[in-house]
């Protein structure tokens, strides 16, 4: 199996290149990016079960593997919705895949996005993973405009291995993530 861009590059140049800017004396100190979480909101997945069913299809279209769907803990009145009721879905990415995602996302959809200035650099948690949200998912080129059911948004975790900011930062604009300036 064919190693993917990202991770070469990860391999061979960005882990020196943390190393000497953090002051770190062994490898496995060096931050790494362990796992990005997708997630779909869909607050009619309920009584919208068509709408649910499409952004299952475009989570495993956009990452190549097969998304669950994500139930509501308790019920709400305020919003009709009860236990159990199906609300939105999401998917984990490791290894390969989260690294094509992660250069996919980076380097084809991010610069499709209108108006694009950059992302947030304000998404960290403080401990050292970044959030993101795209507003509609035909960002990507795998998802074909005419086949849309209906535009949606999706949230995306990226979490490291550090529990710093300033070092999650550093590694994800290694991997050309395009912030904002400041």
């Amino acid at each position: 199996m064919e190693v993917s861009r990202l991770k070469k590059k990860y391999l061979e140049e960005i882990v020196q290149v943390l190393q000497k800017k953090f002051n770190f004396k062994s490898i496995s100190q060096v931050p790494r990016l362990e796992k990005i979480v997708l997630n779909v909101g869909m607050g009619d997945g309920h009584s919208n079960p068509k709408a649910l069913e499409s952004a299952l299809d475009t989570l495993a279209a956009i990452t190549g593997q097969k998304a669950v769907k994500t139930k509501a803990t308790k019920s709400i009145a305020g919003f009709k919705l009860r236990e159990n009721m199906n609300i939105g879905c999401m998917l984990t990415l490791r290894g390969e895949k989260m690294f094509e995602f992660l250069d996919r996302f980076i380097n084809v959809a991010l610069p499709r996005v209108r108006d694009f200035k950059g992302v947030n650099p304000k998404g960290f948690d403080g401990r050292g993973n970044y959030n993101l949200s795209v507003k509609e998912q035909i960002i990507f080129p795998e998802i074909q405009f005419d086949k849309v059911h209906s535009i949606h948004g999706m949230n995306i975790t990226m979490v490291t291995s550090t529990k710093s900011d300033a070092e999650a930062y550093e590694l994800l604009a290694s991997f050309g993530m395009p912030y904002k300036k400041k």
